[in-house]
């Protein structure tokens, strides 16, 4: 059997019941693996529980995603203090997701408002070093224009262990984050959305993942199935028709990308 990874899941928003059928169906299409990324910190240790369970399919990522109010000072202190506790115990994890909140941005836009991102932008710096600091992937949530922003700030501090998730942006973003070496990954709607059908076949298959953002909902084949790990099957073969490539060779490789990267 081949074996994938969904490299990008917030497995702790599934109900229990959901979450363990979903593993077992996971495990049994052969994800050997899931990436869980947290949304703050109540939801880190929700995901660090979850990484103690089901035989070390879980490789947990903590962080703060952009698209919701800023933390505070004091709730930024506690969510880093956290984290620094489990790099204190040599555990295995990620920082993520983190990034800018490109789509919060844009709906303040829409209403006529005005939405200040340096905040957020500060405050992905500071997990950057911070991700530097204790030597951990990170996994980051920056599409369009916030890429190029996310790509300064990693110039800036040297680190280049970066994965962007369903990322989208410009040819010129898509070009320098392939010279930096910085990794993607592609989510089931590469079966519907010409845009990322274009990335695929522009992207290296050496920095590329597969995921499902679970438990996030998609179109196409995919429509009113609740998103299941075991998808990541399908985006695999879509890479491969896409790259007219061996499926068995496709796979392979996107496996041992997120087993590396991820240290898994």
């Amino acid at each position: 059997m081949l074996n994938y990874i969904d490299a990008h899941i917030h497995l702790e928003q599934y109900s229990e019941e959901a979450r363990s059928e979903h593993l077992a169906t996971a495990r049994a299409a052969g994800v050997t693996h899931v990436v869980a990324v947290s949304m703050d910190l109540a939801s880190s240790k929700a995901t660090y529980e979850l990484s103690g369970q089901y035989d070390g399919m879980i490789m947990p990522a903590y962080g703060f995603h952009p698209e919701q109010p800023i933390l505070s000072a004091q709730e930024e202190q506690e969510l880093v203090a956290w984290i620094r506790q489990r790099a204190a115990r040599h555990e295995r994890f990620a920082i993520g997701e983190v990034g800018l909140p490109y789509y919060t941005a844009e709906e303040a836009k829409e209403r006529g408002e005005r939405f200040d991102k340096q905040p957020y932008a500060e405050l992905l710096e500071r997990f950057i070093v911070l991700a530097k600091q204790l030597d951990r992937p990170i996994v980051l949530h920056a599409v369009y224009e916030d890429a190029a922003l996310a790509c300064d700030l990693l110039q800036k501090h040297q680190y280049s262990r970066a994965h962007f998730h369903w990322f989208k942006g410009d040819e010129a973003t898509i070009k320098r984050m392939i010279e930096n070496g910085y990794f993607i990954s592609i989510t089931p709607d590469v079966d519907y959305e010409a845009d990322i059908q274009a990335l695929v076949q522009q992207y290296p298959l050496e920095l590329m993942m597969i995921e499902t953002d679970g438990p996030w909902p998609f179109e196409g084949k995919f429509e009113q199935q609740e998103t299941q790990s075991a998808m990541v099957v399908e985006v695999a073969a879509s890479i491969a028709q896409l790259k007219n490539m061996p499926l068995e060779q496709v796979v392979r490789q996107l496996y041992n990308n997120s087993k590396t990267f991820y240290a898994i």
